[in-house]
């Protein structure tokens, strides 16, 4: 991987609007009350978060906007955005003028933001999306105020290792067929070992406060038997808090 913004090829951020966009209202209702959205990676993430109330937050990669209600109903000041226009139109549709929306691309320079203009970044399972998450990271910093913190999640390694097998060590993108809405959508990733996310943590400024394997929400045990035992017993996401190093402020 480069250490540098993409600049040729298909960009990871185009990819990822064309194939969200061809999923559109289908993933959103799906992410309302799906086992792996609604009771595993949200609750995990709000976990991570502290008391909004009053905080600018930066919220990277909204989707059709569920985090993003969540957050404005705590009292914080929302900026989100998504590559994707679809998604995007969900997400203001879900949310109204309580947030501001921007059509953006996390995989490229965050030009509408100014430095020290955040109190809290968000990105709820986008990371995956990015070859080289050291320039995306760098300018989470940058938007961050030195008291900050971001809040991540990614796909776990191990389970997408599991996906794509081959070497645990290498960095490559995978394409998966996800079902929703009753149709077969094909999502790619970039699948990377745990070494290749906190070197790339470490280096952009950051250190790791919490690194979080969690378990399922006991409502899913209800809802969902099968998924609710496959989550208690292998990790599907890894979430992270991080802070400003000091030695970067």
């Amino acid at each position: 991987m480069g250490s540098g913004w993409q600049t040729a090829g298909v960009r990871d951020g185009e990819r990822a609007a064309r194939q969200y966009d061809a999923m559109g209202s289908r993933y959103a209702v799906d992410n309302d009350e799906g086992a792996f959205n609604a009771y595993y990676e949200r609750p995990a993430t709000i976990s991570l978060i502290e008391p909004v109330d009053g905080l600018r937050v930066l919220e990277v990669g909204c989707g059709g906007g569920h985090l993003t209600e969540w957050l404005v109903e705590r009292g914080a000041d929302v900026t989100a955005f998504d590559v994707s226009p679809v998604m995007l139109r969900l997400a203001r549709r879900r949310v109204g003028d309580r947030a501001t929306f921007l059509l953006a691309d996390a995989s490229a320079p965050l030009e509408f933001a100014a430095d020290n203009s955040f109190d809290l970044v968000v990105a709820s399972l986008v990371l995956h999306y990015i070859a080289d998450w050291r320039p995306v990271l760098r300018e989470f910093r940058r938007v961050l105020r030195s008291d900050g913190a971001v809040v991540c999640s990614t796909h776990h390694p191990t389970m997408d290792w599991e996906i794509g097998g081959g070497d645990y060590f290498d960095s490559r993108l995978i394409t998966q067929t996800w079902r929703k809405g009753g149709r077969d959508f094909d999502v790619t990733f970039w699948r990377r070992p745990l070494t290749a996310i906190t070197d790339a943590v470490s280096e952009s400024g950051f250190l790791i406060e919490r690194l979080v394997e969690p378990r399922p929400s006991d409502v899913l045990r209800s809802r969902d038997l099968e998924v609710y035992e496959l989550l208690i017993s292998e990790p599907m996401f890894l979430f992270f808090r991080l802070k400003p190093s000091v030695r970067h402020s």
